[in-house]
């Protein structure tokens, strides 16, 4: 069965995409003004946007509309049967040659930009022939490239290479049924994969024995088995979302038991935390508590020390004799820090770090620190003489002790303060001991004792009999009474069993009752569940469809509102594009006009200039043939003068 909610892809949504790619913000990049960076002016802007000119997609990549391949190809099979096309996904893949490219990783390398197709931009107004502007050639699709890699192709390639192949004609290899199947996608194959080609192997077996569609006598036939195959398509289907439903389970159980676990440990981590902290508590109290103890137990034997209440003298010669007493090591509850200015005794030199510059320590210490010489004392009294010093030390000595026992027997002498008498205990009187029996004492008295047991015993069986003989009436009529109820008891447990059989029988028709209700119910129940499963399913089919529908109309009306709003834009940008034309035309034919006129003007004033001096030029030429006419003229005359002159002989005259 077929998805109805599926739906493929057209060309008009490639194109749709592809116009998202290329009008996306990912490509525009901010360009700081330097001139303007620190302003805040909306008509000076600190920066501007730009679209970078690197295209993300390689140039050899086809960005066309690629649907068409297998409309094409099905219209090649269906004028030639006899060819096979493959539908494979390794097409004319040469490892070794020109395909090798794809077995490697290369940077990208930008190129020039790719214009799709639906997006046409406006053209610059620059000088298009201008010198600096060399004609680049353009780019090839695809190119040769030597790459060398330490790698054997097998360790490289990704995917398992897939050999072409050539079917015959009139053949439909079943391989070519699994040529969906992919590396990581079905391939190896594994148990679902091999449930699949089973069903697909019986269901092409299934195809071969239904009925033609031409033979009209067996159409019931054939439609019978395909609601069959249906309902068997249906069952499998309906059991494939039960395993799949059962896997959801016990996922949300494995992920129930983890959050469980989860929050036992959680549990468990906040007891220990919360006991660690008591613990800590109770660790911090009861130092406290010791340190209250031992600072009392040191106040009380403070108090002991001098029970009298007699202030004593410092005794500074005992101080400094004793190394434990203050004078060497005070206590830090007296206001002296041991650890003060202890930096200044630590010896910080860089030649201790190293075995050379102990090396050289050692090498500057004088010889008497490594070899030291021991020098035998002088005697004190040279030749019989005592020194003042000496003198002086022997009787500091001799009245020190002298002292020592004055002070000795002083303190004998003097009485306690305190004294109380110390009474001894009374002595404890001396421990009774009982003498040992003689012998047989033991024995006998054992003996009288087991006597008397007997003779209890004896006048305990006595009194019960005597009990019995007094109240032998009595006995007598309650076994008379018991005899007579025999029938009765007879009666009683008849009945019983009366009882117990109708009861047994009550309950197994009661139960043979509750057996068929309990199959008519699951039988219903059956029915029921299968109905709801199927309406809800209708339902949830009937409410996708209507989504559906709903989306496609608010898809169809949001793309009739971006068309008109695309329509519109574009007559805006037309009507713009018609009017700057208009202006360029304008400013053009302003700039014309004024070329014009100012090339007339010049012609104009280069004509009046030339003519001027051709004018002057002519004249000049006429005046000077005016004169040479006039001077040829005079002369013609005086020679004529001269002759008529000569001829008459008037020599006077010439």
């Amino acid at each position: 069965t077929t998805d109805p909610v599926y739906a493929v892809s057209s060309q008009r949504d490639h194109a749709r995409a592809n116009f998202r790619a290329h009008a996306s913000l990912d490509r525009v990049k901010r360009v700081p003004e330097y001139k303007s960076m620190f302003s805040s002016l909306p008509h000076h802007p600190r920066y501007t946007l730009r679209l970078e000119a690197t295209d993300p997609v390689p140039p050899f990549i086809d960005r066309r509309w690629r649907g068409r391949v297998e409309q094409r190809r099905e219209q090649l099979g269906r004028c030639n049967p006899s060819v096979k096309v493959q539908d494979g996904t390794h097409v004319d893949c040469d490892i070794s040659g020109a395909d090798r490219w794809k077995y490697f990783k290369r940077p990208l390398i930008p190129f020039s930009q790719q214009l799709p197709p639906d997006v046409v931009f406006a053209i610059p107004k620059g000088d298009a022939t201008s010198e600096g502007a060399a004609v680049r050639p353009s780019t090839p699709f695809a190119r040769n490239v030597a790459v060398q890699t330490d790698y054997r192709d097998s360790e490289a390639q990704t995917d398992p290479y897939t050999p072409q192949y050539v079917t015959r004609p009139g053949s439909a290899p079943e391989l070519l049924t699994l040529a969906t199947l992919t590396w990581s996608r079905g391939l190896p194959a594994g148990l679902a994969e091999v449930e699949m080609i089973e069903r697909a192997r019986a269901k092409r077996a299934w195809e071969a024995t239904l009925p033609p569609l031409d033979d009209l006598s067996q159409l019931d036939k054939r439609r019978r088995m395909m609601d069959e195959m249906e309902r068997k398509e249906w069952a499998f289907r309906e059991g494939e979302i039960d395993k799949l439903q059962e896997a959801r389970l016990q996922v949300l159980v494995k992920l129930l038991q983890q959050r469980e676990e989860k929050q036992q440990q959680a549990n468990v981590q906040r007891l220990d935390d919360r006991f660690s902290q008591l613990q800590r508590t109770k660790g911090a109290k009861v130092k406290k508590m010791r340190n209250e103890y031992i600072r009392d137990i040191r106040k009380l034997i403070q108090k002991r020390k001098n029970v009298e209440g007699k202030l004593e003298r410092r005794d500074i010669i005992k101080e400094f004799a004793d190394y434990g007493s203050q004078t060497y090591a005070p206590l830090s509850r007296g206001g002296l820090s041991t650890d003060r200015d202890s930096e200044r005794y630590v010896v910080k030199s860089t030649l201790l770090d190293t075995y050379e510059g102990l090396l050289e320590l050692e090498a500057s210490l004088p010889d008497f620190v490594t070899q030291p010489r021991i020098k035998a004392p002088k005697s004190k009294t040279s030749k019989g003489f005592v020194k003042r010093a000496a003198r002086q030390e022997v009787e500091l000595a001799q009245i020190h002790q002298s002292l020592k026992e004055e002070k000795r027997k002083s303190e004998e002498k003097k009485p306690l303060r305190f004294l109380f008498k110390m009474e001894k205990p009374v002595p404890r009187p001396p421990t009774p001991v009982v003498e040992d029996p003689p012998e047989g004492e033991e024995e006998k008295e054992l003996a009288v004792i087991y006597l008397q047991k007997l003779l209890r015993g004896r006048a305990i069986q006595n009194m019960m009999f005597e009990g019995k003989e007094k109240r032998l009436e009595l006995i007598q009529e309650l076994r008379t009474t018991h005899a007579l109820q025999k029938e009765g008891q007879l009666l009683k447990k008849t009945e019983k069993q009366v009882t117990l059989a109708l009861q047994r029988q009550r309950d197994l028709q009661n139960h043979q009752v509750s057996t068929a209700e309990s199959y008519l119910a699951s039988t219903a129940g059956g029915v029921l569940g299968d109905m709801f499963s199927y309406l809800s399913k209708e339902l949830v089919r009937l409410q996708e469809e209507r989504r559906l529908h709903a989306f496609t109309i608010l898809a169809e009306r949001d793309r009739r509102i971006r068309e008109a709003e695309e329509s519109g834009r574009r007559q805006v940008e037309e009507r713009r594009r018609r009017e700057e034309d208009e202006i360029f035309k304008q400013v053009v034919q302003v700039h014309q006009d004024t070329v014009d006129s100012y090339l007339e003007d010049i012609i104009l004033a280069t004509l009046e200039k030339t003519a001027d001096e051709q004018a002057r030029e002519e004249i000049h030429k006429l005046a000077e043939e005016v004169n040479s006419i006039a001077y040829a003229m005079e002369e013609t005359y005086v020679l004529h003068a001269v002759w008529f002159a000569y001829s008459d002989g008037d020599f006077d005259q010439i």
